[in-house]
């Protein structure tokens, strides 16, 4: 027999499918991860087995050795309809659909399930404890660690040190006298442990809801086009609880990493810990290895997470659900540049799989399917709560500045703002460009910084002094002599989220800020520390890019600003005035 085998490799000369012998002692199957012999190579090359056949026309080499992880034929399908649909390699789009860490055999070692060595009795705890009492035990020391474990069970060293008077060095006494042994056992990587899990009770459904809810359409696809807090979210638990009682597991895409937390928060609530795994990648590759394993074992029938969660090896997969699907950061701007949306299409067509995409600014494309039949459209016109929809006003900057007043806020935003700090109600400024500066110039020969890659203007951070490119990373020192001139009339102009917080602290002296952009929220769960201390700590003002108005909840704001509003109608793109209503709208809704 042999196997047509892809060969992991992002070359496009070998995006193709090559002969290989299966041996006689070998079992394997369409979507069966080898090793093979590959050229002149002195090292093996990762393959995928895409196909079985009798025989080749070729004379063939030998399958080497199998890898531990498989591919479903599923996946081998819908990484075929990738490369045609986006123009990439088969094992690119094959890459995507493996385990975290699995990618690669230099870090394959590094993400293997967690051990850790915990410490246990090496005989019965009676004969412990009549050796204690009997005196043939004297340290006090070794009896505090003794003690210990009898009394909390198996424990790890530094649980030991910490709850005892015992060092790594009684410990190690006490299992060379035969007392106590050391064993190494697997744990997971929980991403929850700082989660604090409480019960909700189902909300009850408006009339409204109810009819949406009965009129999805099961192994189809849906759009559920509500306005701004009309309840979309207990229609997708009610969903997935209903997939749930059919033994079928459901994917929930979310546009944002900052609004997972908030989510699994929602769903964790309802469901429970134990049937959710969470996928994205502020987790460290060690979790997302252990969620991976979660969801493949069947324990996890709930996957929530970002774009790259559509992958995941859900086992009796029933249901996608696409919140906001109007985002664009499920467009992926990495090879393969897929867009999950499309991506759950298919699945859902190929696999009978129930789609539910839900907006209150639907992608046009999305709606215009929609208004043809292609998708069944479901409406909710109304507020779950009743409440109004929020006012909103246009400030025209214009008549500010001839009225004097150069600030980034306007006087009519200035009032607001001192209303809420004096009832103690909070506030949300958005402006969608972060740093300090978006460009600087010499005013004496017109010289602009420009990325030395990407040949556009960069972007001053004032709190680290350093001039970046928000594209592709590139950073240099601020610039005090014009590198064309020699002069030194350069100035900064512009403003970002960076200068905005500076003149929010100038205004308002007495006012509690926070910032969120990606400066700030670059290390593990920042995305969630910045918004639990916003709404816990009942800060005045959270200042900060599209992030902030994703969709989030917070009752006791009741303003919100949007800075240069009009800003994004003038980006390089056909949809600008689309893309520009779209987050208007939706950081309308954060005021309540």
């Amino acid at each position: 027999m042999v196997a047509e085998i892809i060969i992991n490799s992002n070359v496009n000369k070998l995006n193709k499918v090559f002969d290989y012998e299966i041996p006689v002692d070998m079992k394997v199957d369409i979507g069966t991860r080898v090793f093979v012999p590959f050229g002149n190579k002195k090292t093996l090359e990762e393959g995928i087995i895409v196909a079985i056949k009798e025989k080749s026309d070729y004379k063939v080499k030998q399958i080497a050795s199998l890898q531990e992880e498989q591919i479903t034929d599923d996946y081998i399908d819908l990484a075929k309809w990738m490369s045609k649909r986006y123009f990439c390699n088969i094992a690119s789009s094959l890459n995507l659909m493996l385990p975290p860490g699995k990618k690669a055999k230099e870090i394959q070692n590094r993400v293997k399930e967690k051990t850790v060595n915990f410490v246990s009795l090496a005989m019965e705890k009676e004969q412990i404890e009549a050796e204690i009492e009997d005196g043939k035990i004297k340290s006090d020391k070794q009896k505090d660690a003794l003690e210990f474990i009898i009394n909390n069970g198996d424990a790890t060293v530094q649980d030991i040190e910490l709850f005892t008077d015992a060092s790594r060095a009684v410990v190690n006494t006490l299992v060379k006298n035969g007392y106590l042994e050391i064993n190494e056992k697997q744990v997971e990587r929980n991403p929850f442990l700082h989660k604090v899990e409480t019960k909700s009770n189902k909300l009850k459904l408006t009339e409204e809801q109810e009819t949406a809810f009965n009129n999805i359409e099961i192994g189809k696809k849906n759009l559920l086009y509500g306005v701004t807090g009309s309840g979309k979210t207990e229609i997708y638990l009610r969903l997935i609880e209903k997939n749930l009682g059919e033994n079928k597991s459901s994917i929930m895409l979310v546009p944002e990493i900052s609004l997972t937390p908030q989510t699994v928060d929602r769903f964790i609530e309802r469901f429970g810990e134990e049937q959710i795994a969470v996928l994205h990648s502020k987790l460290s590759i060690g979790e997302r290895f252990d969620q991976w394993n979660k969801i493949k074992s069947g324990v996890a029938k709930i996957i929530i997470g970002a774009r790259s969660a559509i992958f995941s090896p859900a086992v009796n997969l029933g249901l996608i659900i696409i919140d906001e699907e109007h985002d664009e950061s499920y467009s992926s701007e990495m090879t393969p540049r897929y867009d999950a949306r499309e991506v759950a299409e298919y699945l859902s067509h190929k696999k009978g799989i129930t789609l539910l995409l839900g907006s209150a600014t639907p992608d046009m494309r999305t709606f215009y399917k929609a208004q043809n039949g292609e998708i069944k459209l479901l409406e909710l016109k109304k507020r779950a709560n009743n409440s109004h929809l929020p006012r909103v006003e246009i400030i025209d900057l214009r008549h500010e500045l001839a009225n004097g007043n150069k600030s980034m806020i306007s006087s009519r935003l200035y009032e607001e703002i001192q209303k809420n700090l004096a009832i103690k109600k909070q506030t949300i400024l958005y402006l969608n460009r972060r740093g300090f500066s978006t460009f600087v110039m010499c005013r004496d020969c017109g010289y602009t910084v420009k990325c030395k890659r990407c040949d556009i203007t960069l972007t001053y951070h004032r709190n680290e002094h350093k001039l970046k490119c928000h594209y592709c990373g590139y950073e240099q020192n601020e610039v005090v002599e014009c590198p064309e001139c020699h002069g030194t009339n350069v100035r900064y102009f512009g403003a970002g989220t960076q200068r905005l917080e500076e003149e929010v602290h100038k205004l308002f002296p007495t006012a509690t800020t926070i910032r969120m952009d990606v400066d700030t929220v670059t290390k593990k769960n920042s995305h969630e520390e910045i918004l639990n201390k916003f709404k816990s700590e009942n800060i005045d003002i959270l200042i900060g890019t599209q992030m902030v108005v994703k969709g989030h909840h917070f009752p006791n704001v009741t303003l919100v600003g949007v800075i240069a509003a009009d800003g994004s109608l003038n980006m390089g793109d056909f949809r600008a005035n689309e893309k520009t209503f779209q987050t208007l709208t939706q950081v309308a809704r954060e005021s309540w």
